[in-house]
């Protein structure tokens, strides 16, 4: 008869053992689903770099409206518009500044900058704020065919940023050329660097690497919908016009909190043509839309509960599980976190908690053990390892060496933005009021941060005199503004 293995420690032990064997199924499906997709990755990368190439010089400039929605946003915008206005090289755009009645400061703000810049243009919300950022580019949007019914100026595309945006020089030529073939791009977001101690920061900085680099370009590459990034994200209008016609005039969804995500699934329903630039080097910078992200831990888990209450509770109750085969994988990809964070969290606590639960001495481990360990080690080492090489790509070696000292801080930030979602989440359910749009707060960098992030560029695009643009009068203005 085959010697039963117990686990020592009596009921403690096998409540232990338990959990260990549910944890570990779990990581071992996670952990296959994500060697999958890094497999995809790396097996396309040479057709990945023939995807994109650069917009040719002598490419007449399609008509660009760039949306930013605001909501107490007096202290960052005046100077994101001055530093973008100055360093963008493109002539052929206008800004319209969304805001709300009961806002004063930042009102007065955006006022101030349409009255020093002839392509800067204010747009009123008809009613008090805040409301949703979804509600308030509806109301941009309605601004911007105004515009268009008074003058001979008619966008050809759209492009959202936020307050706190650094938008690189080129992207807007990047966004011209690739929308003559496809109706919705999405410009890398990556954050500023800051001091690698700042580790709250730096798990932003690791997961967007990662995120940027590898995941959403696999995800083009199987055939999956691209998720809006909530700023760098350009749209053909004739995306928008059909998004209006088929949403009741709603092109982006008001009751969405994450309405960047809504509305990149929304446009591949419709079987639109969706593109996701890869980071890539030019001109001596990464081509991307730099920013800063929360650097408390408060702000980042607040942040993240609402991510997670838009994109996997309030995806789920909208969506479900319907869909092709590629929908419903990527369902699962974006929504395995609300379990995947807490587990991740558990499994540190099993494993500081195995002393004491195994204590007095235990028969040699099952054989399968030291088997599961192996691939569970071998999912861990290519998932760290691609998350290193990634934020050192941007970031440099000696910030991404840190990154494993970052994955713990990362799994408890994550996890209790998971908890607090889910608390919203049923409270309001069971009180039967809607869900709330939870902002994040923002601060825009100074020169010293642009130089670290971009190089000579992003700064001295700030001093640069743009001898392209077509209009004099707005290229005096543009360079008086520094």
């Amino acid at each position: 008869m085959a010697q039963e293995w117990i686990i020592p420690g009596g009921p403690l032990g096998q409540a232990w053992l338990a959990c260990v064997a549910a944890v570990a199924c779990w990581a071992l499906a996670s952990g296959a689903d994500d060697l999958y997709l890094f497999v995809a990755w790396a097996s396309h990368l040479r057709r990945l770099k023939r995807a994109f190439s650069p917009p040719p010089g002598n490419l007449p400039e399609k008509r660009i409206a760039v949306f930013v929605p605001l909501w107490r946003e007096h202290r960052v915008i005046r100077e994101m518009v001055e530093h973008n206005i100055s360093a963008i090289r493109y002539s052929e755009y206008e800004v319209f500044l969304g805001v709300y009645p009961n806002d004063a400061a930042t009102l007065e703000a955006a006022a101030g900058l349409q009255a020093r810049f002839p392509n800067v243009h204010l747009a009123l919300c008809p009613h008090p704020g805040p409301t949703s950022k979804a509600d308030c580019l509806n109301w941009i949007y309605q601004r911007l065919l105004l515009f268009e019914e008074s003058t001979s100026w008619k966008a050809g595309a759209v492009v959202v940023h936020d307050a706190e945006d650094v938008i690189h020089p080129d992207a807007f030529r990047w966004i011209h050329h690739l929308l003559d073939r496809f109706d919705m791009v999405q410009i890398p977001v990556l954050p500023l660097p800051t001091r690698r101690w700042d580790f709250v920061h730096g798990i932003y900085c690791d997961e967007f690497a990662e995120y940027q680099t590898k995941d959403v370009p696999a995800r083009m590459l199987l055939g999956g919908f691209i998720p809006s990034n909530g700023a760098g994200t350009a749209y053909r209008r004739e995306a928008l016009e059909m998004l209006a016609q088929s949403e009741s005039n709603r092109i982006f969804d008001p009751e969405a909190l994450t309405e960047d995500y809504e509305i990149g699934y929304r446009l591949h329903r419709l079987g639109m043509r969706q593109a996701f630039l890869p980071p890539a080097f030019t001109g001596g910078s990464l081509l991307a839309t730099r920013e800063y992200f929360p650097r408390t831990w408060r702000a980042a888990v607040r942040q993240r509960a609402r991510w997670i209450t838009g994109i996997v509770l309030q995806g789920w109750e909208r969506h479900g599980w319907k869909g092709s085969r590629r929908d419903l994988y990527f369902w699962w990809r974006d929504r395995k976190g609300l379990a995947g964070n807490p587990l991740s969290c558990l499994s540190n606590l099993l494993l500081i908690a195995s002393p004491f639960c195994l204590h007095g001495g235990a028969l040699p481990p099952p054989p399968w053990a030291a088997a599961l360990a192996g691939v569970l080690l071998l999912f861990q080492s290519v998932s760290l390892g691609a998350r290193i090489a990634a934020s050192a790509r941007v970031y440099g070696w000696r910030f991404a060496a840190l990154a494993p000292l970052r994955v713990p801080v990362a799994n408890l930030i994550n996890s209790a933005a998971a908890v607090l979602a889910l608390k919203r989440y049923v409270a309001a359910r069971w009180a039967g009021e809607p869900l709330r749009w939870l902002k994040t707060d923002h601060r825009y960098p100074n020169r010293a941060a642009l130089a670290a992030a971009g190089g000579s560029t992003l700064v001295s695009g700030a001093l640069f005199r743009h001898e392209s643009c077509a209009n004099p009068q707005l290229r005096r203005t543009r360079s008086a503004a520094v």
